[in-house]
């Protein structure tokens, strides 16, 4: 029963999502006009066009009694209402947490960002980042009273049932709607390969720590256990510095920020952006973006991604670790006429390039979650999970 009943959840959320799309594209349209151009029947529509309604997704705007020739009733004309369907997305990084509010038009109409320190427990995260929702309320006349979901992202491998329902449940009764809690990265993940038109992206972000996502087959993959995509447990320095996860030389101890900026001998990412040309600066971040790039290659042999994008603030403030992972990766791929087990390949690799967008990354992947517009989440069991 609970898997028909998912099932009729999962194709009313299509329909809503073609309305939308529809109202989008075309602006201000009649219910026959929405109909003749989803194909759905006139009272399913009825039905999906009465919730978003009363939701506030959409609003009677006019009717269209001026077109018309006849005397027949005008008909109704429905629009989205970008400022009473809003989406809120938010990022609980190691060291700040980033907050978007979006309209249902998909546009950003509120951002922020509050820093603190690396250590804060997640408790004292979600404290900030409900301060920083009230702030931007209060200096940009923003009420959330029509907020239609939250998603929440949260850092290192997928949270622990405990943990998640910690989020979620205050998220939900402070805003009395749903509430999606995944890892932040993969959010950044599924942000990036929105830009882009591959279906294999593997996305890593090189920040105050090291976290990932892997788009396979144009769907957002969490794995068996929620780690897809962790590569900053993977060892990057045989017998290395001890790692936060209880491991040794993972590539997190040597390609997250702190360890980068101990390397080359500065303070903070400032610094090193303005001293990255230096000789004993530029070496060491070159042996950031080796060690980067071999744990991409090796994933890159494995997963067979069309696109790897590597983003987070280190590779922003200095552009070359991205240059020096690609060449890594380059290096690393099967020569140009193998033949592999009789697969045929010639050697062709993936691209690799820096991140399109910028910190807020984590935040807008989930929003782009909640609108569930990309088929990037299709069959992403993880979201039905914690929505319920």
């Amino acid at each position: 029963m609970s898997g028909t009943v998912g099932v009729h959840a999962l194709v009313r959320r299509a329909h809503e999502e073609r309305v939308l799309a529809i109202l989008r594209e075309h602006g201000t349209l009649s219910r026959a006009q929405i109909a003749a151009r989803s194909g759905l029947s006139r009272t399913t529509l009825s039905e999906i066009t009465g919730d978003l309604l009363g939701r506030g997704a959409i609003v009677k705007v006019t009717t269209d009694a001026h077109q018309r020739a006849g005397s027949g009733r005008p008909a109704e004309l429905l629009a989205l209402d970008p400022r009473s369907g809003q989406f809120l997305g938010v990022d609980l990084g190691h060291t700040r947490v980033r907050a978007v509010v979006t309209d249902a038009a998909h546009e950003i109409i509120a951002s922020g960002v509050t820093p603190y320190p690396a250590r804060t427990s997640l408790p004292a995260r979600i404290r900030a980042a409900l301060g920083l929702i009230d702030r931007l309320g209060r200096e940009q006349g923003l009420g959330l009273s029509a907020l239609q979901a939250v998603g929440v992202g949260v850092t290192g491998p997928y949270p622990a049932d405990t943990a998640r329902a910690d989020v979620s449940a205050v998220f939900r009764e402070r805003f009395g709607a749903p509430v999606l809690v995944d890892n932040n990265t993969r959010f950044a993940a599924l942000a990036e390969a929105g830009t882009t038109a591959a279906r294999d992206v593997l996305y890593i972000r090189l920040a105050a720590g090291i976290g990932g996502g892997l788009v396979v087959g144009g769907r957002l993959v969490a794995g068996a256990g929620g780690a897809a995509g962790e590569f900053g447990h993977v060892l990057a320095e045989p017998g290395g510095a001890p790692c936060r996860c209880g491991k040794r030389g993972c590539l997190e101890t040597v390609a997250s920020v702190g360890p980068a900026l101990a390397a080359a001998g500065v303070d903070d990412l400032d610094t090193l952006r303005a001293r990255r040309f230096e000789p004993p600066v530029a070496a060491a971040m070159d042996r950031v973006g080796t060690a980067v790039g071999q744990v991409l290659a090796s994933a890159a042999l494995i997963l067979d991604p069309e696109l790897i994008v590597i983003g987070g603030s280190l590779p922003r403030a200095v552009p070359a670790i991205v240059d020096r992972a690609a060449e890594v990766v380059a290096a690393g791929r099967i020569p140009a006429g193998h033949d592999v087990a009789g697969i045929g390949r010639t050697g062709d690799g993936p691209l690799v390039r820096a991140a399109r967008l910028g910190d807020d990354d984590g935040a807008r992947g989930a929003v782009a979650a909640l609108y569930r517009q990309s088929p990037l989440l299709a069959g992403y069991a993880n979201l039905e999970r914690s929505t319920r």
